[in-house]
């Protein structure tokens, strides 16, 4: 018995002491079509999809839940109810132009959908279900999750009879959403933890705008002709009978959008810039237009992990309700559009606070009265992540403060960090292209902000980012919030310069060991202004992205500021900004202080088993300690750099010499082919450079680390080496997580969804291996070399047995993965694949270096180049009128050219100028006679 009660007590603990309770089923859900007017003359008709929860016991307190973008009332059925079980009559509808309601997407506009949620709210004070306050004004809370919670806000502070609100991971401004300018010339206050910077002339956020407008692109419903409208899906008939509005025919590239919002985009995404008419649009609908307005009782609840509506949205929403003398609750979770949406733990607190704010019982203690319900009062919540366990979870743990910082109560508490480093000049590229790389909208998976997330996906190309660092930690430090710094801005005298800086600021945050985790997963865009050719400095506060991340000790953080990301429309004229600290030069980071509020008791028992691991642990790292000769080798200078050959040599013992004194780089964004032929030492370089085989002199380092066996650097590498084994009758995918498995990191690293797209094996991942053609299987151990999106790439003969289509696929896959800001290294036999694929060549033979460089270079060493001109002759005459170039001849509408060291561009200028039209221009040889020629072999016959 005494055993029997010990168990008892575990399992109480490890559940954290709370008492499971039953709830009430709810009532089966009632489906109607609702008809509503809207529009500015309030005379255009639509008809709105809904469906109606019960509880058990009505008429109930109501709550009107939206749906997020994309989606439908469908989206949202689960959380229904779960309300619904909590004793709520909850209403669920399509806004218009999704799902089964017709109309136009008008993004929350206040004559639109807006009115359509005002006429909900008509319609729920009619039914039997539901509570009332008085005639027509229904006991209501609304809530829903991002383009659901701005609606929520929005209705909240246009229509009185709503008594209570908690948007989810919603925004504040949608135009600082979506075009945001995070500097600002006047000092940032930094009174509240996650204050942004609202600046004009922003920089519009291509990669997430492209993804939402896509989610809106599809057909709308027909909509029905005037007249008398049909009856409900229940059989009753509708409230009201509204005539048709105006409607006319809308471009198919609208898609399901007003002419409004699609003329709104339409100018953004052509010029990266929004007019007077877009901006007054964007202030229209959203919550800021509102939010003073707010009497309801709010909570805020926002996402950690957010690169479309960040901590700074919630921020201000929760100011500026406040301003108006309204309760504000304010929660993160460890989650958003980054990630996943609020689980359990996080819809439970939302339904606390209805449930308090519309008088329903506590579901702890059925019947009792309403007034047991315990006041969630306006405490301050967050979520800290930990480190991944092996099984992919993520444990959080939720921090409380009594308010949140800076809206009633006193100031964030912040401390200083000093920053180091010089001016830097930053060059935005030709085009804005190549790009550098934060994150890609809408792929992130559910995994701690200081994980795998930014050390295997952020990439910042050479010359493009200035970079400054602190000085380690020496203590764990809480970040939590939005941290800001001051920087200055110039021009270089002398250099191409616009006038303005486009620029993009994100902090790192850098182990002792070299690996990179991009804070928030995202980047601080700015447009800075004012920029004279003299070079005078502009300064500007910057707020940097919101996060949650404890510090820790030996631990560095690192500003970086580049000209351009991936996931931004980007200036595409060159230029090149001089960037400075400026001010107190520092990083000035808020820290809210708070309290553990969801560990509520000591799971003794499995506390002992603990306690012996981490015993064994210390026992197992004393012994690495003594066994260990020296400490990591790492080279600043190289830590940006994938790999650095240098003098690399290996020789067996019957003296036979595989490599000697091989010397060579790969810079982040190429792709590297690494030729010879066989017998050259390919294979046997491959093999050193991944800590296989010991060299006998020279070193490898993997992003400034020098290579031993087992280096932890080898985890920023994926290989294919050979032919990997697969199970025949498991999927790709299961034949994947099975190897992630075995390498004994966390599964939520692997990044499964990213690789088998960049991959394009789509739906036949999920086939057995045994029906896989050779080029599916050769795709597939190409995805499991990029399981966890490695920075450095190397494969041996990835082409091997492939046909010409799926040599094209594979192109095309090796320059997705290199576009992001990685490198790869491969090995292969096929020169004209090698010449159409790679940027740079390493050529070999003997063991030893030939030649390397980029592919243009290789190829025309000799400076033979071919033109395709309308006009042969009069282009052989020009060029030889050119002083210093050599044999000029015609072959049809080719002319062969011997450019003595003259640029191509200098050709093409002197043939243009003579009237002469060039349809083409390239290296008269290809890769295979130019490595013939530098291996000695051209001259066989």
């Amino acid at each position: 018995m005494i055993l029997v009660a010990l168990l008892g007590f575990g399992v109480f603990l490890l559940s954290g002491g709370e008492r499971r309770t039953a709830v009430s089923e709810p009532a089966p859900p009632r489906e109607a079509l609702l008809d509503v007017v809207d529009g500015p003359g309030g005379n255009e008709r639509v008809q709105i999809d809904l469906t109606l929860y019960a509880p058990a016991e009505t008429p109930a307190p109501a709550v009107l839940l939206s749906h997020g973008f994309g989606g439908d009332k469908n989206s949202v059925a689960q959380e229904a109810k779960e309300l619904a079980a909590r004793g709520f009559t909850v209403l669920t509808y399509s806004s218009r132009g999704f799902g089964a309601s017709t109309g136009r997407i008008a993004l929350n506009a206040p004559e639109y959908e807006v009115a359509d949620a005002r006429q909900l709210l008509d319609w729920l004070a009619r039914q039997p279900e539901v509570l009332r306050d008085h005639d027509g004004d229904p006991r209501v809370g609304v809530t829903g999750s991002s383009y659901g919670g701005a609606l929520s806000l929005l209705l909240a502070g246009s229509d009185p009879r709503v008594d209570v609100t908690a948007p989810v991971m919603t925004y504040n401004d949608l135009g600082q959403a979506l075009i945001p300018n995070t500097a600002s010339a006047a000092p940032i206050p930094d009174d509240t933890a996650a204050r942004g910077s609202y600046g004009e002339h922003g920089v519009f956020k291509e990669g997430w705008a492209g993804l939402l407008f896509s989610a809106g692109s599809r057909t709308a419903p027909a909509e029905k002709p005037g007249g008398p409208a049909e009856p409900t899906r229940t059989g009753h008939p509708p409230v009201s009978e509204p005539t048709e509005g105006p409607a006319g025919p809308s471009p198919l590239t609208c898609g399901n959008f007003t002419p409004e919002v699609c003329a709104a985009y339409n100018e953004v995404s052509q010029t990266g810039r929004a007019g007077a008419r877009t901006l007054a649009l964007l202030d229209a609908v959203s919550p800021k237009s509102v939010t003073r307005n707010i009497k309801a009782p709010t909570m805020l609840v926002q996402g950690e992990r957010d690169t479309l509506f960040g901590l700074d949205q919630a921020d201000a929403n929760a100011r500026q309700i406040a301003e108006a003398g309204t309760k504000v609750k304010v929660v993160w979770y460890a989650g958003g559009h980054d990630g996943e949406p609020p689980g359990p733990a996080v819809r439970a607190r939302i339904a606390d606070w209805f449930a308090f704010h519309l008088g329903v019982s506590s579901p702890q203690e059925p019947g009792m009265p309403p007034e047991t319900v315990p006041d969630p009062g306006t405490v301050f919540e967050y979520d800290i992540p930990g480190n991944p366990r092996r099984n992919g979870e993520v444990p959080v743990r939720t921090v409380a403060a009594p308010e949140y910082p800076g809206v009633r109560s006193e100031r964030t508490p912040r401390f200083a960090l000093p920053l180091l480093g010089e001016a830097q000049p930053v060059i935005n590229p030709p085009g804005g292209s190549p790009s550098s790389t934060s994150s890609l909208p809408g792929a992130g998976d559910v995994e701690d902000a200081a994980s795998a997330l930014g050390r295997t996906l952020a990439s910042d190309l050479p010359g493009q980012a200035a970079v400054f660092r602190t000085d380690p930690a020496r203590t764990r430090t809480m970040i939590s919030g939005v941290p800001q710094t001051r920087i200055s801005v110039a021009a270089v005298p002398g250099q191409p310069t616009t006038g303005e800086a486009v620029l993009f600021a994100k902090l790192y945050d850098i182990s002792p060991e070299g690996q990179r985790t991009l804070l928030g997963n995202g980047v601080s865009p700015m447009r800075v202004t004012g920029l004279t050719p003299d070079g005078t400095e502009r300064e500007v506060d910057v707020a940097l992205p919101g996060v949650v991340r404890s510090l820790e000790p030996g631990h560095h953080l690192e500003l970086a500021v580049t000209t351009t990301d991936w996931a931004y429309a980007t200036p595409t004229e060159p230029a090149v900004h001089r960037i400075a600290l400026a001010g107190a030069e520092q990083l000035s980071v808020p820290s809210v202080r708070g309290t553990t509020i969801n560990d509520a008791g000591v799971p003794v028992l499995p506390l002992i088993g603990i306690a012996g691991i981490v015993v064994v642990g210390l026992l197992a790292w004393v012994v690495a300690r003594v066994r260990r000769r020296h400490v990591p080798d790492v080279d600043p200078a190289l830590t940006g750099t994938p790999l650095v050959i240098s003098g690399l040599t290996k020789q067996y013992s019957d003296k036979l010499t595989a490599v000697s004194d091989l010397s060579m780089r790969v810079e982040s964004g190429q792709i590297v082919g690494l030729l010879g032929a066989n017998g050259a030492g390919k294979t046997t370089t491959l093999r050193m450079l991944l800590g296989l085989l010991r060299p006998t002199d020279g070193e490898v380092r993997l992003f400034g680390h020098r290579l031993v066996p087992g280096a932890p650097v080898l985890s920023r590498v994926g290989s294919l080496v050979e032919t990997p084994g697969f199970l025949p009758h498991l999927s790709g995918t299961e034949n994947l997580k099975y190897y992630w498995a075995a390498t004994g990191r966390p599964m939520l690293q692997a990044r499964f969804d990213e690789v088998l797209r960049i991959a394009s094996l789509g739906q036949t991942a999920d086939r057995p291996v045994r029906t896989y053609s050779q080029g599916m299987k050769q795709r597939l151990a190409i995805a499991q070399a990029m399981l966890g999106l490695p920075e450095l790439l190397i494969l041996d003969e990835p082409t091997n047995g492939l046909d010409p289509p799926q040599i094209h696929q594979m192109r095309e896959i090796l320059r997705r993965y290199a576009a992001t800001g990685r490198a790869v290294l491969l090995s292969s036999h096929l020169l004209s694949e090698v010449e159409r694929t790679c940027t740079h060549v390493v050529l070999m033979q003997r063991g030893e270096l030939v030649s390397a460089g980029p592919v243009e270079e290789i190829i025309a060493v000799d400076g033979e180049v071919s033109f395709r001109v309308d006009a042969p002759d009069l282009a052989v005459r020009t060029l030889r009128s050119i002083e210093g170039l050599g044999e000029v001849t015609a072959d049809g509408e080719v002319v062969h050219a011997d450019l003595g060291g003259h640029s191509a561009g200098i050709a093409v200028n002197a043939l243009v100028a003579a009237g002469v039209m060039v349809s083409q221009v390239g290296p008269r040889r290809r890769l295979e006679d130019a490595f013939l020629q530098l291996v000695g072999e051209d001259a066989r016959g």
